[in-house]
């Protein structure tokens, strides 16, 4: 993982180290899926959301771990009391950059499968089979659940407006078609989240979903539930004039953050895929200009010659 700023890098190897320090092999040795969840100020609600979460998912044992983003209440201490192994981050950064170090800590410790769900219990954890099964199965690279397929008990149409008019945009940017772009309950290949920049510290819903379809992954959405918070506030949108919540302002100030996310990643990624595609073209032309690129005399000779190139192109494919 190459991070943008080594601030991030200092925070994340030092939260690390901590928690091997606390957990030995249960860190270093994952079973095969780790659940991930991001976590800042939840006491009351992570405790009963990690209890509920499942041992198993599609016949794999799990993991928990929850990234205490600068929590300055009892969530550390109720995580951990629940079953969850607890990276306490002693700094707030987001949840960008919490899920961030999640799925460090799963890659690293060698989780094939990583679940993302949220610390508020509004996503059901019996539908974590339903989204890990076309990863498992390998029809698919990465898997995000969808309110727009499935269902949503919110009654906010300030936000529901917002989920399909950013459905529709990042659709029309990446040609991939996608009807909610925003939800918390996801799964995918660990090493996905290793190939794939991730430097919003916010918001990284979107920067990882373009960054994953742009890289060429296969994706799949599945229907799915999203209930009402019942514990706590939102903590999305939250506005500059601190302490002061009012849905319609933060509705305001988080589609704003999530429009600047999504196209800074779509011109990033736009811009990372032209320089990546004129590298390549470069490397040919120097290639055959040497004569041992495709279609040279070498290259030819190579692929006429008894064994070699079968064999490797053979040994490649499976």
């Amino acid at each position: 993982m190459i991070y943008k700023d080594p601030r991030d890098q200092v925070i994340d190897d030092a939260a690390i180290k901590a928690l091997i320090d606390a957990y030995g092999e249960r860190v270093t040795s994952l079973p095969p899926v780790a659940i991930v969840i991001a976590a800042y100020n939840e006491a009351g609600a992570i405790g009963p959301v990690v209890e509920a979460l499942p041992a198993e998912v599609c016949g794999l044992a799990t993991a928990t771990i929850v990234v205490a983003d600068g929590c300055a209440d009892s969530t550390v201490a109720e995580a951990a009391e629940a079953g969850a192994m607890v990276a306490d981050v002693p700094v707030n950064r987001g949840q960008g950059a919490a899920l961030r170090l999640g799925y460090r800590i799963a890659r690293e410790g060698a989780a094939a499968y990583i679940i993302t769900t949220d610390a508020d219990g509004q996503y059901n954890p019996a539908e974590m089979a339903t989204v890990l099964a076309p990863v498992v199965a390998g029809e698919a690279d990465f898997v995000t659940g969808s309110r727009q397929l499935g269902s949503q008990e919110t009654k906010d149409m300030i936000r529901r407006a917002g989920v399909r008019f950013f459905a529709s945009t990042i659709s029309l940017l990446t040609g991939q078609r996608i009807s909610d772009t925003t939800f918390g309950l996801r799964a995918m290949r660990s090493e996905v989240t290793g190939a794939v920049q991730l430097a919003q510290p916010q918001y990284q819903a979107s920067e990882l979903l373009i960054g994953v379809i742009t890289h060429g992954y296969k994706i799949a959405e599945v229907p799915a539930t999203i209930h009402r918070r019942r514990v706590g506030e939102s903590k999305k949108g939250q506005n500059p004039l601190y302490k002061l919540h009012i849905p319609g302002v933060n509705n305001f100030f988080y589609g704003l953050r999530f429009a600047r996310v999504a196209y800074g990643t779509y011109w990033r990624e736009r811009q990372r895929s032209r320089s990546s595609s004129s590298s390549s073209s470069r490397s040919d032309s120097v290639a055959r200009a040497n004569g041992s690129g495709p279609g040279s005399v070498e290259a030819s000779a190579s692929s006429a010659a008894p064994g070699g190139s079968l064999t490797t192109d053979a040994a490649k494919r499976t």
